[in-house]
Parts: structure tokens; sequence; C-alpha cells
């Protein structure tokens, strides 16, 4: 999934404006927010909403997506057309592209002046400082661990649903993904820092948390010196802090779920949320081998079925790569059966492109464009019609929902998520903000539900477990 957003922090103590725009998964979303909270606190910066403004300018790279490189150089050549002759403005580009491609963005955009790789934005005011100082460029695509989490300042205000990253890196290398190579060796913060964090965030305002990692579910955190905590654990631990109400994480991997991840979703674990992702990629065990993931289907199939035993109709959304080279139709096939089989409440699903520098890139590709598309078209059908059927069957059920701001519509009207992740928008005023209330829905829209907020007193008979309830059913 890629998104774009800039920062909206505010501060008073002004020494110059910075914006920041990110692209890829929620962990770049996360450090994008760090670098503004460390911008603000070493350098005395203001966010700005224009590229015209700023006096620093950060794009947060993605490489997951096909040719990422290169829609990086069109946004600089934009940006370097926008700010026109301003040459005392610093051009950063961070992320994974920061790592991948360091010496070629400085030969291809020379105008950018600070290259900073996605484990070291802790040094990132350092860079800008040296980079105003001596009008040199700066670069920092290093893998020094897990430093940064003991170098980057803490949010003074806390969003409602808040990230928090517990690890880094990742050492799966399926044969398709860059991530390994640009973020480097999957290494887990310490239990205890995770947990003050945890704490931080809801002293903060943070109601709902979502724990980060490119494979969460292979967090080691030292307890201490001979015991290591567990995602089970740390989940655990952290439905015991009060004022977390909610607690999801992502993205996790088949391969290492493992007997005490499935017994946190028991059903008295209130606070982990009723809801999944888990990326399959592909429904053909020879497929899924080419792709390095190392489980077949019919373990995939275990989990899903022991969760489902825990909480029944636990909606699970994944991720599906389509047209993987030496993809046949019997293979989609396969991949179409497992939809069927599953029935996912809602999924990311690409065509498969190359990343350069992955073992996957090499493989010869012989499924044509046209068929590819015609089986990603097919495959969304599918995958929308499960979704569809089971908003339609959250229309009359009451089910709670975490108010996290006003409709982007309406302001007369509220925006949340329920458990299993739809949003949902109901009247409603701003009192209601950071609160889990029930809502009964009344209907579907294209890409959201609506509803109506329970009165005062059913919202004190109506208990948590209605939404479940409702879900279980549906599926």
């Amino acid at each position: 999934m890629t998104m774009t957003t800039a920062s909206t922090q505010q501060t008073t103590n002004t020494a110059g404006l910075y914006y920041i725009k990110t692209h890829g998964c929620q962990m770049n979303e996360e450090d994008s927010n760090k670098m503004g909270n460390l911008l603000q606190e070493q350098c005395q910066m203001s966010p700005c909403t224009s590229v015209q403004d700023a006096d620093l300018i950060i794009l947060n790279t993605c490489s997951i997506r096909e040719k990422a490189q290169e829609k990086v150089f069109s946004e600089l050549g934009r940006w370097r057309k926008e700010i026109k002759c301003k040459d005392d403005v610093v051009i950063a580009v961070a992320g994974c592209v920061a790592s991948q491609e360091a010496d070629e963005i400085f030969k291809r955009a020379p105008f950018v002046k600070i290259v900073i790789g996605p484990q070291t934005i802790h040094r990132l005011g350092d860079l800008y400082r040296q980079c105003k100082s001596s009008k040199k460029r700066q670069i920092d695509v290093s893998f020094p661990a897990i430093e940064k989490f003991d170098h980057l300042p803490q949010n003074t205000e806390s969003a409602v649903s808040s990230f928090l990253t517990i690890m880094e890196g990742c050492n799966k290398f399926c044969s398709y993904c860059i991530v390994p190579y640009t973020r480097g060796e999957e290494i887990s913060r310490d239990f205890k820092n995770v947990i003050e964090e945890a704490k931080h965030l809801a002293r903060t305002g943070a109601r709902e948390i979502v724990l980060l990692g490119q494979n969460v579910n292979d967090y080691y955190g030292k307890i201490d010196e001979t015991i290591d905590g567990n995602l089970a654990l740390l989940i655990q631990t952290i439905s015991q802090i009060p004022g977390i109400e909610r607690i999801r994480f992502t993205t996790s991997h088949p391969q290492a779920f493992d007997d005490t991840l499935i017994d946190a979703y028991d059903a008295r674990n209130t606070k982990l949320c009723n809801h999944l992702h888990l990326p399959v990629q592909s429904g053909s065990n020879r497929i899924l081998k080419n792709m390095k993931r190392d489980y077949t289907i019919e373990k995939y199939l275990e989990i899903i079925d022991q969760l489902r035993c825990k909480r029944p109709g636990l909606p699970i959304s994944t991720d599906i790569i389509v047209g993987f080279p030496g993809e046949t139709e019997d293979d989609f096939q396969q991949t179409m059966a497992l939809v069927d089989r599953v029935k996912f409440d809602s999924s990311f699903s690409f065509i498969y492109s190359p990343r350069p520098g992955t073992p996957a890139s090499e493989l010869v590709d012989e499924v044509p464009l046209e068929e590819k598309k015609s089986r990603l078209a097919r495959l969304q059908t599918r995958l929308k019609y499960y979704a569809d059927q089971i908003a339609l069957s959250m229309v009359g059920q009451t089910v709670t929902v975490l108010v996290e701001g006003m409709s982007k519509k309406s302001n007369r009207q509220l925006s949340g998520r329920t458990e299993n992740n739809r949003i949902v928008n109901f009247p409603g005023d701003a009192s209601f903000l950071g609160q889990i209330v029930h809502v009964t829905i009344t209907e579907k829209c294209q890409n959201s539900l609506r509803g109506r907020l329970v009165s005062g007193a059913d919202q004190a008979q109506a208990n948590h477990s209605t939404d479940r309830q409702s879900l279980a059913a549906a599926t």
C-alpha cells in the first residue's frame, strides 16, 4: 500500500520550516513523524504544507512499487522547478530508495543535499546543520542496529491511534523483496524500552497502539540478559497499560506465526483487535517456493483455522501478488480457491514487478502483461465480493468504533474504525474524540460505512463482543 502524507505538527519556536512527503508503508509514516519531532526539538523548526515555503524539504521514499526510483527522481525534478532559484533550500531524500540508490541520487539530482537511510534518521538534525554550515552534501545510509530509538525524541502529543515500531529490518529474503537490502538485518528493540514508549503514548493521548515491524511476529526483544520476550508477551503486557484500549500489529509473516501468538487471540484478550493482516502472496505452493516464502498453503490455512477456533469468524486481510514469473493459470486458480476458502475481509493485490537486485528479477518472466492484468481484475472482483459481503453483514449490527477525528466530508460527522479496520462515519461532536463508542451501522458505502451513535443509556448496556459476534456469523 502506498500513501502520501505531509507533516502537520505545530510549534512556536521557529528557526526555519520543514516539509515532509511520505511514500510507502506505516513504518515510513512513523519514520516521518519521528523526523518531524526531531527537527522541532533539535533544530527548533516548524512544519509547513508547501515546498515553496520550506527551508528543508524531505522525501521519505519506498522501494516496493514498480519504478520506485524513477518516481523519486520525477518528484525531485518537480520540486526543483517549484523552488526555482532558492539555492539555500536543502532537499533531502530518506527511506529505502535513499539506502538503495545513494550515489545515483547525487549523480542524477545534484541539487539534493542530504541522503539518509531509514536506520539513521536520528542523525538528520546533525546532517542538516552540517550541510548548512559547510555547504557540502551529507550522506548516511549505514545500518547502526537499533541505535536510532535511543536518540529520537518522544511525542509530546500522540494520535488516538499511534504507531510503535518494535523491530527493524528483515532476515526472510523473499526472492521478490528489496527490504532486507535497504533496511538491514532483523533486530528487535529491548522489551522494556517498547513498554516505556507504549506508556508514553498512552499518557499523551493514544488509545490504540499499532505495533510495527517488517516481520513483526519475529519480535524477540530482550527482557534481561538471559530472557527474550516475544510478540504475544508484548501484547499481553501492553494490554495492562491504563488508557490503551486496542492493540494491532503489522505486518506478520505466516512462517513466524507460533502457538503463543495464536493463543493471544483467546477471547479473554479483549484489547487485541478482532482483525489480522496476514500476507499470503499466492495460493500456489509452487509459486510460494519460488518466492522463498518458507511455508505452504496448508500451513497458512492451519493458522487461519486455529485462529478462528479462538475467535470464530476472525476477519483476515492479506497481500497477494499476481503474475509472479512462471505463474500458470492453474497456479492462479489455486489463489482464487484460497480466496474462496478464507473469504478475506480486505486485501492489497498487485501485479508482480521486478525489483533490481532481488533474486526474482533474474527469473524468466513469460507471463504476458495482458494476462497479468486479466488475472488481477478477476482476483480483485472476487476479493471485492467477499469484502462487500462482510460489510453488508455489518449493516444493522452495533459495533465498537474508536473515534479518531472528524469526517473529511463534514464537520458534523465523526470518523472512526471498527475492530476489523472498517471506516465508519456517523453524526456526533468533538466531545467523543478518542473514545470507543457503540455505533449501529446503517449503510454500506463504496469505501466506508455509515452509522448512528447508540444513545447514552444503550451505550452503557452494549458490550464489546457485539461486532465480534456479527462478524463470526458473517464468515
